[in-house]
């Protein structure tokens, strides 16, 4: 069996910021032809976007792809229209236990190839209090300064 080549098309920065993420999930996801195409040009933005489990399915919302500039009229939609996401049965039942918990959502962290399909990876998370997210960057600027320290000696 082959090894499939993934590609990052879209990445969600500002999550791993803003969250602490406990598991991680990948979904497949429905769009139309002319949104892969739009997302192949490089197009698409993951901030704000947000998953949610409605009714027995997945649904992920604010998700922008802009519409693609040479499709017909009748094949585009909503650049942030709601988009399904496909999982397994026991998969949505989980993540339906988990988000119903308090402070738990799903983000999606990032868009990408694997093989032929296009694909999103959720993370089920918990938002960061001011407080973590300073302490973090302190951390960060601590690990630069002891690098730089290190480069300098030798």
């Amino acid at each position: 069996m082959s090894e499939r080549a993934i590609i990052d098309l879209v990445v969600n920065r500002r999550a791993r910021r803003d969250y602490t993420f406990l598991e991680t999930f990948e979904a497949g996801l429905v769009l139309l032809g002319s949104e892969v195409k739009s997302l192949r040009q490089g197009k698409g933005q993951l901030d704000g976007a947000f998953a949610r489990i409605e009714d027995g399915e997945a649904w992920l919302y604010q998700m922008n792809i802009p519409i693609y500039e040479n499709a017909a009229g009748f094949t585009t939609r909503d650049p942030k229209a709601r988009r399904k996401l496909l999982l397994h049965k026991a998969e949505i039942r989980k993540l339906f236990g988990e988000t119903s918990l308090k402070g738990r959502t799903l983000i999606p962290l990032k868009l990408y190839w694997k093989g032929s399909t296009i694909k999103v990876l959720l993370g089920l998370g918990v938002g960061k209090a001011e407080h973590d997210k300073r302490e973090e960057l302190r951390a960060v600027e601590a690990k630069k300064d002891m690098r730089d320290v290190m480069r300098r000696r030798g």
